[in-house]
This record gives C-alpha cells, structure tokens and sequence, in this order.
C-alpha cells in the first residue's frame, strides 16, 4: 500500500479537544487530567470505521503480578486498523491497572482490573497511530495533565505530598520485598516518587540487606 503522506493520520488523530479531558479524583494523580477512554474510540472509528470492520483488537493475554502486598493486573493487546481496504499489521499494546491495593482501612478490590487494564492497553496502541498525540509530545505540557509528570518529577519539581498520600505504603512493600527484581518493578511503578529522599533511601537501603 502507498502512503504518500506519513503523517496523515497522525495529524488527522493527534489533538484533544477540553471537552475530552476529565479530572481524576483519586491516587497519587488526583487533581490532574486524564483523556476520556471514549473520545479514543470515538475518534479512532471516525478515521478507520466502525469496530470490528474498519479497526479492532485481540487480547493477546491478561495476568497478575504481585508486588509486596499488592496485586496488579496486565493486558497484552494487538490492534488493527484496515486502510484501503487491507488490515494493518499488528499493533501491540501493553496496559495495567491494580487489582489488590492495601488501604488504610484494608485491601481493596478492584473487580473491573482487566477492563481497565484493556483500556490501558488501546491507549498505548492508540497512540502509536498518534491518538491524543498533542497530549503526550507536549514537552513542556503543565501539571495539569498526567503526561508531564514523569518529567517534573525527575527533575525534582513535584511536591511528594501532591501526588501520593501513600508514601508509607509503598515503603512498607519496599522493606518486604524479596528480591531486586521486585524492587526493580517498585522503582518502575513508582515513578512519581524517584525524586523522593526517603523513597530512594529505602531502596538503597533494602538492595543493601540484600547484599549483605
């Protein structure tokens, strides 16, 4: 098939109308911006056709991993888009959510772990069509999306205290952890914390009594 223009469709996908953006409520994201799941849909069969003709998916496999006292869950997904008249190749997307997450009151449960992880899993593959693009390439994108925090937070801007108010948590799983490879998956988890002093120390200081 001939692409005469490559950016096409990205610049037909990439950009978020207000509209779009909602307020998360909750975690150590709460108060900022998340895309509406729908408006990707929306905005995906308005370019390819409907679902199931025009693009579509397959769940490749759906598992959970535990990290310290804490489960969460994953989705592999392939997504294909038909483009004059010939499916695309595969699209592959990895999405996650958690399933089990310790509170203060207790464990909490989160029964819909898979269809929010499958939801994560299109956004992922979504965007290297350039869904949301806008949203994601803007580098210097302000705190009042989701998106700039890995940026801010490495270069040390992000108040701990305005992202998540579980800090001891997530330490409590540092301590209890049993091998570099979970603390490995907690410093990845947990990127909004890699500029915290007392997040690194834990860290520092477990990988040691590992050693040891």
């Amino acid at each position: 098939m001939e692409n005469k223009d490559n950016l096409e469709y990205w610049n037909r996908l990439r950009s978020v109308p207000d509209e779009a953006l909602k307020t998360i409520n909750a975690g150590r994201l709460k108060g900022m911006s998340d895309i509406n799941p729908v408006f990707r849909l929306q905005v995906i069969t308005e370019t390819f056709g409907v679902c199931g003709f025009g693009w579509k998916y397959e769940v490749v496999k759906q598992w959970t991993e535990t990290f310290g006292s804490e489960i969460k869950g994953f989705c592999n997904i392939n997504l294909y888009v038909k483009m004059d008249g010939e499916w695309s190749e595969p699209i592959p997307g990895t999405g996650g959510s958690s399933f089990v997450t310790m509170e203060r009151n207790g464990a909490y449960v989160n029964d819909e772990v898979y269809k929010m992880a499958l939801t994560d899993a299109l956004s992922v593959a979504m965007k290297s069509l350039g869904v949301a693009a806008d949203i994601y390439f803007a580098k210097g994108a302000d705190l009042g999306t989701k998106y700039a925090v890995d940026e801010q937070a490495a270069k040390g801007q992000l108040p701990t205290q305005q992202i998540d108010p579980n800090l001891e948590t997530v330490i409590a799983n540092i301590k209890i952890a049993s091998s570099v490879e979970e603390l490995s998956k907690i410093w990845k988890e947990c990127y909004a914390y890699q500029s915290n002093k007392a997040f690194v120390s834990a860290l520092t200081n477990r990988k040691k009594e590992m050693k040891s």
